[in-house]
């Protein structure tokens, strides 16, 4: 058995980084936040131990050591342990798979997880990838891209701890809204984020920062972990439909009720707060660039 305690910071907006951990973790939340993190219990039992786990599908949302997070579609978010053992692949197409290493489990990049359960956690028996999602952030990771390399700011606004907004000029705003205690993207929802994704193409190192609110109804528990959720919603539709590539994508976040676009004493400002912005941001060292 794992006992993990944790106490909560200051909210930070990450740009494909996590902190980083020891030891192995039950199947919980990785908070990429600097968190004091308190870890006991047994090693991993052998394979022969463990039975087969769920496959999880979604986006790499935090890595530390030989734990990843991934986010899914519906914003729910696993912890999984990989090891040596673990078989991680690239598809390439018709030319087959390629076998890689855990400098591969980049941050952001879309993957399907096969895994084991033990009364632990779960441990990735194997992890998938595309190898076209792989080497577009590869090339940002080593500074190749031609358009980011060009300028060093660019690269540390994609690998570096996003603790300021002032230093980005804010493009374009876009907000869907969602029912209540909802994270349901209507017809109307999906097609304007696929627009703004496409108009974001053509903005010169353009960067997207995903939030997510509610309104003043129900706890601050439940607020904070329905805005992630419908933050995460938006982020995988965003990736998976509409091709906005993760490296250009900053970690989702969450701000429950706050920061209200109106009041929350109608039901018509309940409406407008409920919501996810889409942010499409330039680093203010690059604009005009």
């Amino acid at each position: 058995m794992y006992v993990i305690s944790k106490k909560s910071g200051v909210l930070v907006l990450l740009a494909l980084a996590a902190s980083s951990l020891s030891g192995p973790l039950a199947a919980q939340q990785i908070d990429p936040q600097k968190t004091d993190i308190t870890v006991t219990g047994a090693a991993l039992p052998d394979v022969s131990q463990m039975t087969a786990g769920p496959e999880i599908k979604g986006f790499i949302s935090a890595r530390s050591g030989d734990k990843l997070q991934v986010t899914t579609a519906d914003g729910s978010k696993s912890v999984v342990v990989f090891n040596d053992a673990t078989k991680i692949k690239a598809s390439n197409g018709l030319f087959g798979s390629t076998k890689l290493g855990a400098g591969s489990l980049l941050n952001g990049l879309p993957v399907t997880v096969k895994t084991l359960q033990w009364p632990g956690g779960l441990l990735a028996s194997q992890i998938s990838l595309r190898g076209g999602d792989l080497k577009t952030a590869n090339m940002i990771r080593h500074g190749t891209d031609q358009r980011f390399a060009e300028q060093s700011a660019a690269t540390e606004a994609l690998r570096g701890r996003m603790a300021d907004i002032d230093k980005y000029n804010i493009k374009s705003t876009t907000n869907v809204h969602f029912d209540t205690g909802k994270a349901v993207l209507s017809a109307e929802d999906k097609a304007e984020l696929c627009n703004t994704a496409a108009q974001a193409e053509g903005v010169d190192n353009a960067l997207i920062l995903v939030v997510g609110y509610t309104d003043s109804t129900g706890g601050d528990d439940l607020n904070q972990a329905l805005s992630e959720k419908r933050a995460a919603r938006v982020i995988n539709y965003l990736q998976q439909a509409c091709h906005w590539k993760p490296y250009r994508m900053l970690t989702p976040t969450g701000m429950a009720k706050a920061d209200p676009l109106a009041s929350n004493d109608t039901a018509e400002g309940k409406a407008q707060n409920r919501r996810v912005s889409v942010n499409v941001l330039v680093s203010k060292g690059l604009d005009g660039v």
